[in-house]
């Protein structure tokens, strides 16, 4: 049987890529979508702030002034991120491996923590992750480390959203702006992992961002019956 119709969602990092691919698509079947991003998104939504996700103390208000006078969301979808560099854990950066997990774990800690202080009812959590989260590939460095530790901050904070299903969800390849980084400027050859996504690309293996947006709206009744807290592939489902 199908789950009930989802009426209102929010979406970050909704100004492009999968997350604007979630909101049109969510959109697309009636829902009335908030969305945070840094750029904004260019679909008419329902409430949209622009917000460096990098910027901590930003984010609050933001939501505040996002989501005044909304008791409850069906949805919540934590998408927003950033790739980094292709490098080794050698050549990576301090400063950049601090913005990944800025902006792929903690940014969505004041996103939570609105909900539980404002009493915001909400239906379900998917927070985007990334099968590189486990491969440990070569390459990734601060990604991985990254959707790691989004990985157990999803199970930890479904600890305190009882009755919420809450998962961190691997998308499987979706062709993005980060796929074309890849394509174009990565040296397989040095991180030979990543010749598969470059072959993937316009194949049906790596879809488009509605085609994946909807393929991760109709897994949401499956997640449903998955223990909470847990990272899942999409492609396992």
């Amino acid at each position: 049987m199908p789950g009930k119709p989802i009426r209102t969602a929010l979406v970050t990092g909704n100004s492009s890529g999968l997350g604007l691919g979630l909101t049109r698509m969510l959109m697309r079947q009636g829902a009335a979508v908030y969305g945070l991003s840094r750029s904004g998104c260019p679909e008419e939504t329902a409430g949209d702030i622009r917000v460096d996700l990098a910027d901590y103390a930003g984010i609050a208000p933001a939501m505040a002034q996002l989501l005044e006078g909304v008791e409850r969301l069906d949805l919540v979808v934590l998408n927003a991120g950033l790739l980094g560099q292709i490098q080794s854990m050698q050549e990576a950066d301090i400063a950049e491996l601090r913005q990944l997990m800025d902006v792929n774990v903690w940014a969505n800690k004041p996103i939570l923590d609105h909900f539980l202080a404002k009493g915001i009812a909400v239906g379900q959590i998917i927070a985007i992750s990334s099968g590189a989260a486990v491969s440990g590939n070569f390459g990734w460095s601060g990604y991985s480390i990254s959707k790691a530790a989004l990985n157990m901050f999803v199970q930890l904070y479904a600890h305190e959203f009882p009755g919420t299903p809450m998962h961190s969800l691997a998308p499987g390849l979706v062709d993005t702006a980060m796929q074309e980084f890849i394509a174009e400027r990565v040296d397989v050859e040095r991180f030979p992992a990543l010749k598969r996504l470059q072959e993937a690309r316009g194949t049906d293996a790596m879809p488009d961002n509605d085609t994946a947006a909807q393929q991760i709206i109709d897994s949401l009744e499956r997640l449903r019956d998955v223990p909470t807290g847990r990272f899942l592939d999409l492609r396992n489902l």
